[in-house]
C-alpha cells in the first residue's frame, strides 16, 4: 500500500469519531506555508492531533513517515523498552547538515569535551524532550505537531532556523507508561466529552500511566540508570552534549503553566549561577509567547533544580540548559477546572507554543549559548583547583556483582575512574589496589563526581522538592573516602580506566561431596533461585564453616550454599550448576567430605533445607504504586523470581495457603475488612512469612504481628516548637518535619539471618519517612537499629535525628509457625540501593532461621 492510500484508509476508519473542532495547522504558526508533500500528523493518525491520545505505536508510525518523505529528518532506533516498543531520537536541521551530520557531531564534541574554539557558524544542539510520564501525555502528542512543523515548514525563519540548528527529538521518553495511559483514556471517551472531574475516565486506576513498566518514575532515572531506557538516552546524551535540553511535563488540572526558572536557592550548588541567567534570557521568550495567545503562567516557585537525577537537571551538570516546562493536565480528552473547561487540545497547544519558543529563545542567545558552553570547562579547572578533595577511594573485595554494577553506572556517564598502582592507606584504612578504584575530581565530570559522592548536611534551602542526597558510594555500601589534598601523595593510580572485576572460576568436580558457594555475592539469591527451579536439592548455612575443597580449605559464612551430591539430584545437576557459575561469575567449590575444618558439619541440623519460595506483593488501589514496584523489580531482575501480584480487593476470596511469602509495601490499609486481617493472621500462624516495609510495617505493627511499636504522631509534631515563627514561616516549618530523601547509618547484627552475607556491620539505608519505630523490650529480635549519630548525607532536621537516634530499623521474629518481618525504610529504593536490595533477598531465603 503506498503513502497516499494509507492514510486515505486510516481517515476514513476514524472520520464516524472524530469530534475535534481542531486541524494540525491550527497549532502551528500561520506566518510561514508548509510543504504539501509532508504529510500531517491527521494524515496518518486519521484525525486531528489532539482527537485521541495517540498511542506510541502511531507516534512511532508517524515518525517514519517523516523520516520517509523529509531531507530534514533522519530517525535512530537507540534502544526498545522492557515491553519491547521503541525508543526513538530525530534528529532534524537542514537538508545540507543531514549530509554532515557525523563531522557536525564530532566537532561539537571537540568543542564540549576538548575546548576546542567555538565557530559562528556551528549550530546549536536542541533536546527536546517529551513525556517521561506516560499521563502527562500532551508533551508527546505535542512532538508529532513540533516534528511536522520542522519538517514541512517554508520560509526564510524556518531556513534560518534549521541552517543554525540540530534539533534532536525525543518524542516519548515512556513509552510503556505512555501506551497504558493512551488506552485507558481512550477507551473511556464520550462521543459527548465529559468533562467531570469525578469521570472515569479523569481518575486511572492502578497502576497510573505515570510510571515505566515497573512502576518506577522514569524522570528520577537519568543519573541512576535502573531502567533500559534512561541508558538508552544517557548513551544518546553523552554522544551530543547539547546546548539546552528541554523537559515537558504536565502538573495538577488546576494549574496554569510552568517555565523555568524555578527556586534560585533549592538549585544544585554545583550548576553555576550563569546556567539560571540564561534560563531566564530563554524564559523571557516563553513569556511572550504565552501572553501573545493570553495564557496563565508561573515561574521562580514550586520546582527546583537540586536532584541531578532528573531531565531538567541532570544536564546542568554537564554544562547543558536543562529547562523544565509543567502544563495543567486534563488526564483525559475535557476537565472541569478552577480556570475553566481544560481541554486535551489546549494542553497540547501550549507544549507546541514553548517548543516554538525555545527555538526563537536559543536562537537569538546563540552566541552565549555557545560561550556558556565552550567556557563550561574552563569554570569546571577553576573549581578542580580550589577543591581541596582530590578524588575518592572505593573498595569492595567480597562482592564483585555489586562493585561491579557502580563502575557501569561512573563508565555511562563517562566518569573517569581507575585502578590503584598499589595499596593507599587513608585514615587507617587499607585500601587494597586488586579490590579498589580512584575516582579523581580532577576531570570534565567534576560536577557530577561531587554530586553523586556528596556527604553535604547543610543547605541554604531545606526544602527538597525530591531526594536530598544521591551518594552512591553509600547506596551500594561500599567502603570509600575523600581523598584530600594532604593524602593525595599516598593515591597512585593507573592511566587506564578500570576495568569490571571477573573471577577466575574453579571447575567443579565430578566426584565431590558436595558443592558450596558464598552468600556474600550481591547474584547468590538469583543463584540460588535458579537452583531451585531447576530442582536441585540446596542446604542453608546457619552458622559458619570451612572445609576442604580441591581448591584447598575454603571458609564458607552464614548463609553459604550447600549442594550435596548424596541427595536425590537430577542427572544434569553437575552442568546446570557450572553453568550458573560461569553466567553470574560466582566461584563454586567442590567439597571433598562433609566432615568440616571449622564449624558446622554438612550433615548438621544447622545446613537447613531451602525450597522454593511462592511470594504475593499485595498491590491495588490505596498501595503504593512505586514500592510495589521497585520490590517487584528487584525479585524478578535480580533475583529472576516469579512473583505475585495481587490487589488488596480480592484478598478477602483468594486462599492464600499455597504463598509462602507476603510482602505488604507502603499504602493505606485502613479499610480492610476484620476477615482479611483474620485470614492474614491464621496465615503466618501456620507457617507463612509476612514482610512490611515503611507504612505496611506500621500496619504490621498495629495489628500486633510485629512485636514493636511507632512512636506517635503526637509525639514527634511535640518535638517542634513553632513559638515565635509568623505566618510566612511554615513551609520552612513544615520542612524541618520532613525527611525529602536523606542517607542514615544503621548498625546491622550480620549474625541475624537477615545479615548473612554482609561484612560490615555498619550499613547506610535510604530514608524518606518521619516514622519511628521504637526499640522493641524483647531480645534478639531487632535485626538493625539506628546509630546514635544517624545521618551520614543529605538533610535531617536536628529535631528528627534526635528521635530517629537509637531507634529500631528493621525488626523480625517467629510468630506461631511463621514469621514477620519489619522494615522502617525501603531497601529497594529506585532500584540503585544495591546495599540495602539485599534485605529483601535474606527476607526470602534465610527467614527460616529467625527465632
Amino acid at each position: 500500500m503506498n503513502l497516499k492510500r494509507f492514510c486515505a484508509t486510516v481517515l476514513f476508519l476514524s472520520l464516524s469519531f472524530s469530534a475535534s473542532a481542531l486541524s494540525d495547522l491550527d497549532y502551528l504558526p500561520k506566518t510561514v506555508s508548509y510543504d504539501p508533500s509532508i504529510p500531517k500528523p491527521e494524515d496518518v493518525l486519521g484525525s486531528p492531533v489532539g482527537t485521541w491520545h495517540a498511542r506510541h505505536d502511531q507516534i512511532v508510525r508517524y515518525m517514519e513517515i517523516l523520516a520517509e518523505s523529509s531531507d530534514r529528518v533522519s530517525l535512530t532506533e537507540t534502544g526498545k523498552t522492557y515491553e519491547n516498543r521503541r525508543l526513538l531520537l530525530m534528529t532534524i536541521t537542514a537538508a545540507d547538515n543531514q549530509k554532515n551530520i557525523k563531522s557536525i557531531q564530532k566537532r561539537h564534541l571537540e568543542v564540549i569535551e576538548q575546548g576546542a574554539k567555538s565557530n559562528d557558524k556551528d549550530p546549536l544542539i536542541l533536546w527536546m524532550g517529551y513525556s517521561v510520564h506516560g499521563d502527562e501525555s500532551s508533551g508527546a502528542n505535542a512532538s508529532l505537531l513540533v516534528a511536522y512543523y520542522l519538517a514541512a515548514a517554508q520560509g526564510p525563519e524556518v531556513d534560518k532556523l534549521l541552517a543554525n540548528n540540530i534539533v534532536l527529538l525525543d518524542p516519548a521518553l515512556n513509552p510503556d507508561g505512555l501506551a497504558r495511559f493512551a488506552h485507558w483514556a481512550n477507551m473511556h471517551r464520550s462521543q459527548n466529552l465529559v468533562s467531570d472531574p469525578n469521570n472515569r475516565e479523569l481518575s486511572q486506576r492502578w497502576p497510573r500511566g505515570r510510571v515505566n513498566h515497573y512502576w518506577f518514575d522514569l524522570n528520577r532515572d537519568w543519573l541512576l540508570l535502573t531502567h533500559p531506557s534512561s541508558r538508552a538516552r544517557i548513551k544518546q546524551f553523552q554522544q551530543w552534549r547539547p546546548h539546552v535540553l528541554t523537559d515537558f511535563h504536565e502538573m495538577g488540572p488546576n494549574r496554569t503553566f510552568f517555565f523555568q526558572p524555578g527556586i534560585s536557592s533549592r538549585k544544585n550548588p554545583w550548576t553555576p549561577d550563569q546556567n539560571v541567567k540564561l534560563t531566564e534570557a530563554l524564559g523571557n521568550f516563553h513569556a511572550a509567547a504565552l501572553d501573545d495567545t493570553k495564557q496563565l503562567y508561573f515561574t521562580q516557585e514550586s520546582y527546583d533544580d537540586f536532584y541531578y537525577g532528573k531531565g531538567s537537571t541532570y544536564p546542568d551538570g554537564l554544562g547543558t540548559i536543562g529547562i523544565l516546562f509543567e502544563q495543567a493536565s486534563s488526564r483525559g480528552h475535557l476537565q472541569d477546572t478552577v480556570n475553566g473547561p481544560l481541554a486535551f487540545s489546549d494542553t497540547i497547544q501550549n507544549q507546541v507554543t514553548t517548543s516554538l519558543s525555545t527555538f526563537k529563545g536559543a536562537l537569538a542567545n546563540k552566541q552565549a549559548l555557545v560561550e556558556y558552553q565552550s567556557n563550561f570547562n574552563k569554570l569546571t579547572d577553576e573549581l578542580i583547583k580550589d577543591d581541596r578533595v582530590k578524588g575518592y577511594l572505593i573498595s569492595e573485595s567480597r562482592d564483585k556483582a555489586r562493585f561491579n554494577q557502580l563502575k557501569k553506572i561512573l563508565q555511562q556517564h563517562k566518569i573517569e575512574h581507575y585502578s590503584l598502582n598499589k595499596n593507599a592507606k587513608i585514615d587507617d584504612v587499607t585500601y587494597n589496589s586488586v579490590d579498589s578504584i580512584f575516582v579523581p575530581t580532577d576531570q570534565p565530570r567534576y560536577r557530577l563526581v561531587k554530586s553523586i559522592f556528596s556527604t553535604r548536611k547543610r543547605f541554604d534551602d531545606n526544602t527538597f522538592y525530591d531526594v536530598s542526597n544521591w551518594n552512591l558510594a553509600l547506596a551500594f555500601n561500599l567502603q570509600y573516602t575523600e581523598v584530600d589534598k594532604g593524602d593525595f601523595r599516598k593515591v597512585s593510580y593507573s592511566d587506564k580506566q578500570a576495568e569490571l572485576k571477573v573471577d577466575k572460576l574453579p571447575m567443579l568436580q565430578g566426584n565431590a561431596y558436595a558443592y558450596g558457594f558464598s552468600w556474600e555475592d550481591y547474584k547468590a539469591p538469583k543463584f540460588l533461585q535458579r537452583l531451585l527451579q531447576s530442582g536441585i536439592q540446596v542446604r542453608a548455612a546457619e552458622s559458619a564453616f570451612s572445609a576442604k575443597t580441591s581448591s584447598g580449605t575454603i571458609s564458607f559464612s552464614s548463609g553459604s550454599i550447600v549442594i550435596p551430591t548424596g541427595l536425590n539430584q537430577p542427572d544434569d545437576m553437575l552442568a546446570t550448576i557450572q553453568s550458573l557459575s560461569n553466567q553470574l561469575n560466582i566461584p563454586v567449590w567442590s567439597i571433598e567430605s562433609g566432615l568440616t575444618g571449622q564449624g558446622i558439619d554438612l550433615g548438621s541440623a544447622k545446613m537447613s533445607p531451602i525450597t522454593l519460595p511462592k511470594v504475593m506483593i499485595v498491590g491495588g488501589l490505596g498501595v503504593n504504586q512505586y514500592e510495589a514496584g521497585e520490590t517487584w523489580h528487584y525479585l524478578d531482575t535480580r533475583v529472576g523470581m516469579p512473583v505475585s501480584i495481587i490487589d488488596m480487593d480480592r484478598l478477602s476470596a483468594l486462599d492464600m495457603s499455597s504463598y509462602t511469602h507476603m510482602i505488604w509495601v507502603s499504602g493505606n490499609y485502613k479499610n480492610l475488612p476484620e476477615s482479611v486481617i483474620e485470614k492474614v493472621a491464621e496465615w503466618v500462624d501456620e507457617g507463612g512469612v509476612l514482610i512490611g516495609q515503611q507504612s505496611g510495617t506500621k500496619f504490621l505493627s498495629d495489628n500486633g504481628w510485629l512485636k514493636a511499636a511507632f512512636m506517635k504522631r503526637s509525639e514527634i509534631q511535640d518535638a517542634f516548637s513553632a513559638k515565635n515563627l509568623q505566618f510566612g514561616d511554615r513551609e520552612a516549618f513544615a520542612a524541618k518535619q520532613r525527611i525529602a530523601g536523606a542517607v542514615f547509618e544503621t548498625k546491622l547484627d550480620i549474625s541475624h539471618p537477615l545479615g548473612f552475607g554482609y561484612t560490615r556491620s555498619l550499613l547506610p539505608v535510604f530514608r524518606n519517612t518521619t516514622e519511628v519505630l521504637l526499640m522493641p523490650e524483647q531480645p534478639f529480635i531487632t535485626a538493625a537499629k539506628y546509630v546514635e549519630k544517624p545521618l551520614m548525607a543529605g538533610f535531617a532536621s536536628d529535631e528528627m535525628q534526635d528521635l530517629i537516634s537509637d531507634s529500631a530499623a528493621v525488626v523480625a521474629h517467629r510468630f506461631g509457625k511463621g514469621r514477620v518481618i519489619g522494615f522502617v525504610n525501603n531497601p529497594n529504593f529506585r532500584g540503585v540501593w544495591y546495599g540495602t536490595s539485599r534485605l529483601m533477598g535474606n527476607a526470602i531465603f534465610m527467614s527460616k532461621f529467625i527465632d
